[in-house]
């Protein structure tokens, strides 16, 4: 499975972006400024991760939502977490609003209001149960490419 991110809003304190998945659009995307576009620093906690392709895996339970609902029962926890992302660790897909929820990671939802995103807890568990879900049922890897 493709997954793509194009960032369409890089703003001083968030970042909005399209998720498609497989070519097709499926959500909005929120995440920390992306400072490697404004060629800054990293800052911990406050920063998107860089553009590129990432493997996605859901073998791992996380730390922080594992057991929080809906995590819990929809994914026993095993938030989706990409790979090799550098200068960043535990980089995740979850729940939540707006860049001071991400943490480096990407939210989901639908950007209805500027700088942020809505319906985010419908719309991380349709991504699950629609595509990343059957994706691991089929042993099917996932890429997120970042642009």
């Amino acid at each position: 499975m493709e997954i793509l991110l194009k960032r369409i809003a890089r703003k001083q304190q968030y970042t909005i972006g399209r998720m498609y998945i497989d070519g097709e659009y499926f959500c909005d995307t929120c995440e920390d400024r992306d400072r490697f576009y404004f060629r800054e620093k990293k800052v911990m906690h406050k920063t998107a991760i860089p553009c590129g392709k990432y493997e996605v895996t859901q073998d791992v339970t996380s730390p922080k939502y594992g057991d929080r609902e809906p995590y819990k029962t929809v994914c026993d926890g095993r938030v989706p977490r990409l790979l090799d992302v550098p200068q960043f660790e535990g980089v995740l897909i979850h729940i939540g609003n707006k860049a001071e929820d991400s943490s480096g990671c990407i939210l989901v939802g639908k950007n209805r209001l500027k700088g942020m995103v809505l319906n985010s807890t419908s719309t991380w568990t349709s991504l699950m149960n629609e595509h990343l879900l059957p994706a691991r049922e089929r042993k099917e890897k996932v890429y997120l490419t970042i642009e």
